[in-house]
């Protein structure tokens, strides 16, 4: 495990210092090819879905999200609630002003209604072809997916930029696949994988 993590490490650096290396003008006009590209499955009105709040030089959601509502779906972004515990969601509208969270992470109110997701939307430092995906180290979407996929269907799609694509991710048993990859270039379907 120890081995694993160490490569997780080393290869989470060098996305991210890849990511990093993006201009903002790169990184707006991928979040606008995504968003005129949508999602690669129909959203059904009222569905839930979650983005997050950017951080860093993380793939921005807004657009994708601004669209996503304007076709129905109900958005959430997720909150912090302890270490080592499945994320919570809130309930967010485009415009909607945002708290920061315990761990410096803008977050809904919360007074802002807690909702389950449908679909979530996941930011990721790197991706794999096999739809493994390497956030910072901290867990939260793998203990999130693997509490909400016991009781309710939710599909995972990461957003990122296609340099954050590695060879293979080190995937452990704990760590939670995702349905789908969106990058500028191009959608990943992972299901029947």
């Amino acid at each position: 495990m120890k081995a694993a993590q160490h490569t997780k490490q080393q290869l989470r650096t060098a996305a991210l210092a890849a990511r990093d290396g993006l201009s903002d003008e790169a990184r707006a006009a991928a979040a606008q090819a995504i968003a005129a590209r949508g999602l690669p499955f129909a959203i059904q009105p009222g569905a839930v879905v979650s983005g997050y709040a950017p951080i860093r030089s993380e793939f921005d959601p807004a657009p994708l999200m601004r669209e996503l509502a304007a076709q129905g779906a109900r958005l959430a972004l997720p909150v912090v609630l302890a270490r080592g515990h499945s994320l919570s969601f809130r309930a967010w509208s485009p415009g909607d002003r945002l708290t920061m969270g315990a761990l410096g992470i803008p977050e809904p109110s919360p007074v802002a209604a807690e909702l389950v997701p449908d679909v979530m939307l996941v930011p990721l430092a790197a991706f794999d072809r096999t739809g493994h995906r390497i956030g910072y180290g901290g867990g939260y979407y793998d203990y999130t997916f693997s509490h909400l996929r016991k009781a309710h269907h939710v599909i995972g799609v990461g957003l990122g930029f296609a340099i954050q694509e590695t060879a293979v991710v080190p995937a452990l048993a704990h760590d939670a696949a995702l349905d789908y990859v969106l990058t500028e270039r191009e959608t990943l379907d992972f299901r029947s994988s």
